[in-house]
């Protein structure tokens, strides 16, 4: 993966009960968000066991634990007994691998095998709790909603992180560097209301198309037709009203404009309420920050 030592591992177990072989002083509220979630895509940040090696959590002593809801996972979990501290399959900044295709496209010829369990039934990470602050806080949005977190746990905080790439600090997670899920193609993020939004990027587009350069669009449904005549290549991810779905593609999409050759990628921002919340943060990272604020 060419990843480095500053970013530490998701271990993955398939019973509540190896918590207490990974974390101490384990919190009653992560026993309550385990119920209430696991198995499921939310990872709980905690104090680091003895157990757990210091090059796992990057000389942290907090050692972050997921339990996959994936027949697949779960099924090689349970068939090691033992759990598993382990990255996503695909180059570190690369976007995600949503499927086994993704996997060999990045890594054949560097592992031995793929289990394909079929395409990820969400598309985007796990939402990361870190239950060692007070209150606890969000590192990364993901696929388990902040409102149904609250059910639980009704003062949590929404921080993400955004590390440089340059950095030396540790974070306390995956996915909090600002460069992250990146295509090989320049991502520029557009954001603003609707229709200036569309404006924007039909004129960008258009001259990026001027000067010799291959753009792609990532475009929902009712909006794809925007940008027939401008002469990018067009990827849909599915209807307006339809987050789930659009979660599911992203990464994929970007994979696939990668995959045409395109220099230059564009994509309108989906909003910040529920799923969207997750979306925007891994736009943000793709774009590595790069936001067209339009009015």
């Amino acid at each position: 993966k060419r990843r480095p030592a500053h970013d530490p591992l998701i271990v993955h177990i398939h019973d509540v009960a190896q918590l207490a072989l990974l974390a101490i002083d384990i919190p009653p509220i992560a026993h309550d968000l385990a119920q209430a979630f696991w198995a499921g895509p939310l990872t709980l940040v905690l104090k680091r066991g003895a157990h757990v090696p210091s090059s796992i959590a990057s000389g942290l002593d907090t050692v972050a634990i997921r339990m996959p809801a994936h027949p697949v996972a779960r099924a090689l979990l349970q068939a090691t007994g033992f759990p598993i501290a382990a990255p996503s399959a695909n180059t570190f900044t690369r976007p995600s691998a949503t499927t086994a295709a993704h996997v060999l496209e990045d890594l054949d010829g560097r592992i031995d095998l793929v289990l394909d369990g079929g395409p990820a039934p969400i598309g985007l990470e796990s939402t990361v709790v870190d239950l060692t602050q007070t209150p606890p806080v969000v590192l990364r949005p993901g696929g388990l909603l902040l409102n149904d977190l609250r059910r639980i746990l009704p003062d949590i905080q929404l921080n993400p992180k955004y590390m440089p790439m340059n950095g030396q600090s540790t974070s306390a997670s995956p996915g909090m560097l600002m460069k992250h899920y990146s295509p090989r193609a320049h991502l520029t993020l557009f954001d603003g209301p609707l229709e200036v939004v569309l404006v924007a990027m039909t004129d960008s587009a258009q001259r990026l198309i001027a000067n010799g350069k291959r753009v792609g669009i990532l475009a929902i449904e009712e909006e794809a037709s925007t940008f027939t005549e401008t002469g990018a290549r067009i990827i849909s991810l599915g209807r307006r009203d339809d987050l789930a779905q659009i979660g599911r593609v992203l990464f994929g999409g970007m994979r696939a404009l990668d995959a045409q050759g395109v220099d230059a990628i564009l994509i309108r921002s989906f909003g910040q309420e529920g799923l969207g919340a997750a979306i925007w943060d891994r736009l943000l990272r793709a774009a590595e920050g790069r936001v067209t604020h339009v009015r």
